[in-house]
């Protein structure tokens, strides 16, 4: 069954009719820019064929109920006119953060009824929570006839999570989610929303690899990551790290902390790398695409300190597999979930025989393989 048929029968299975709409929002993986969106940078994702499927119609009053299949069918109820942070089903608070936001410029909505499923691994940096908010917009946007589009609901999605649940992360996740495309990879400047879009070659596979390192993006690491690249900003008199370059760095180092000077040396050669990744992959320079994600996850690990011991090993054992002829860095966040790695076809049995003879014997946890597809947007 798929999950839009399994959101639809739970949708008559809880409400008592067929739902009015079933609407879908993909998660992403990143395949190199890490930590550069808060920083006005560059990014350069792919929506993938997994994500946040709700069935849904529209009520006559303002009441919001529903059901998340995910969370043993728990029900939450709560009024438009009274939205409050509920500790006890955290998982609520992403669709009451979205309807607040969308509520500043829609104060009109009207509640809904709807059930809501998932299949994008939590806490593996796939943007779950991103694709959830995502899907609430579209299925609220639908309902209502709202003109919202994909930047709109983007940044709607953002201001819930950096405003409502706390956490402070760019708009990479939630404007992929929103407009991504079939077969290509998007080029975002996250400062000025500027979009591009790239076509992934033929005959590679966006691999992906959960290393079951459970991790949270609402954590004090995270946010504490942000503060280190605005205190080197500020030091430089900058509004963003995507201002400067490592001349201009090295000239400012003494004034900031070790620390800030680290991530802020992580952010200007990620977004170097951002932009060669794009050309190298357009002109078809597969060892080039190796050499950047390559790069990318050792800055990571080195000035960022986000990956854990287990990504790294991960990492190497696909490196050493692919060699020039493929890439791999940890994507997300960091301290823990996955790593991608982009695999021609002649080699996917070889890396994901490798990871299954290495990587629990390694560290005592079992991989998580998911060869996918980039996929269409909820708003493209």
């Amino acid at each position: 069954m798929t999950r839009q048929a399994l959101v639809t029968q739970a949708y008559q299975t809880y409400f008592g009719a067929a739902p009015q709409m079933v609407c879908h929002a993909p998660g992403r993986v990143n395949l190199i820019g890490e930590h550069t969106d808060y920083n006005g940078g560059f990014v350069f994702p792919a929506a993938i064929n997994f994500g946040t499927d709700i069935a849904a119609s529209a009520r006559d009053d303002r009441q919001v109920n529903v059901r998340a299949l995910d969370f043993d069918n728990q029900l939450v109820s709560f009024s438009l006119d009274d939205i409050q942070f509920d500790n006890t089903h955290s998982w609520s608070n992403y669709i009451r953060g979205v309807l607040i936001a969308l509520m500043k410029d829609y104060p009109q909505i009207k509640g809904a009824d709807f059930v809501v499923s998932g299949n994008v691994p939590q806490g593996a940096g796939l943007s779950s929570s991103a694709s959830f908010e995502i899907a609430v917009l579209k299925c609220f946007a639908s309902l209502n006839e709202l003109p919202l589009d994909g930047i709109q609901a983007a940044l709607k999605g953002q201001q819930a999570e950096n405003e409502f649940v706390g956490c402070s992360c760019g708009i990479m996740d939630q404007l992929i989610s929103a407009m991504g495309k079939k077969d290509q990879a998007m080029l975002l400047d996250c400062r000025s929303l500027e979009i591009k879009y790239s076509e992934l070659p033929a005959g590679f596979n966006l691999f992906i690899v959960n290393s079951n390192v459970k991790r949270g993006l609402v954590d004090s690491e995270y946010n504490l990551r942000r503060q280190q690249c605005e205190e080197a900003a500020e030091v430089m008199g900058l509004e963003s790290l995507r201002d400067t370059d490592l001349i201009k760095l090295e000239a400012d180092k003494d004034k900031m902390s070790e620390k800030a000077y680290l991530r802020a040396r992580h952010v200007i050669t990620e977004n170097e790398r951002t932009l060669k990744m794009c050309e190298a992959l357009n002109n078809g320079e597969t060892a080039t695409v190796s050499e950047l994600m390559r790069a990318s996850h050792m800055s990571m690990k080195n000035d960022f300190e986000i990956t854990t011991s287990q990504i790294d090993y991960l990492v190497e054992v696909i490196h050493q597999e692919l060699g020039a002829f493929g890439g791999v860095r940890m994507t997300g966040g960091g301290f823990g979930g996955c790593v991608v790695a982009l695999v021609p076809d002649h080699l996917i049995s070889q890396v994901q025989n490798a990871i299954e003879a290495k990587y629990q014997a390694e560290t005592g946890l079992k991989e998580s393989i998911f060869i996918c597809t980039a996929e269409q947007g909820a708003f493209a």
